[in-house]
């Protein structure tokens, strides 16, 4: 896979815990067409946190964004709630979301969130990168 090319998908799912397994397998899918099962596993533990925390704690809809730059994978959720995800708690210290987190924590390079307010929708994106290296 070349480190120069530039990709990004959006998976648009409904407020549904079943959307955390089709999030999984549609990311398994993109990552192996583009060569890059040595990611999958993580990538997929990753996605499957975020994609659960947003269905979870929000109302409305989310999206699974999946991006590849210059060699780092990106892995984001959107949701409609604007407040910030809990932070990250301790391995079996803390509630079910919050050790969500703490994996990501643990498993990603760089994780980290922001607040959008874009076209008069509102909401959060919560992310997490993976270098290929």
């Amino acid at each position: 896979m070349p480190e120069t090319e530039l990709w990004e998908y959006t998976l648009y799912i409904p407020n549904d815990l079943r959307a955390v397994t089709v999030a999984r397998r549609t990311l398994r899918l993109i990552l192996t067409m583009h060569g890059l099962i040595r990611l999958v596993d993580t990538a997929e533990l990753l996605a499957a946190e975020l994609v659960s925390n947003a269905v979870r704690h929000s109302k409305g809809p989310a999206a699974l964004r999946v991006r590849w730059a210059a060699g780092v994978l990106r892995i984001g959720a959107w949701d409609a709630d604007p407040g910030p995800p809990e932070p990250p708690g301790e391995f079996g210290l803390s509630g079910e979301e919050r050790r969500g987190l703490a994996l990501v924590k643990a498993c990603a390079d760089l994780w980290g969130w922001q607040p959008l307010a874009r076209h008069g929708n509102r909401g959060k994106f919560v992310w997490c990168e993976l270098a290929a290296a």
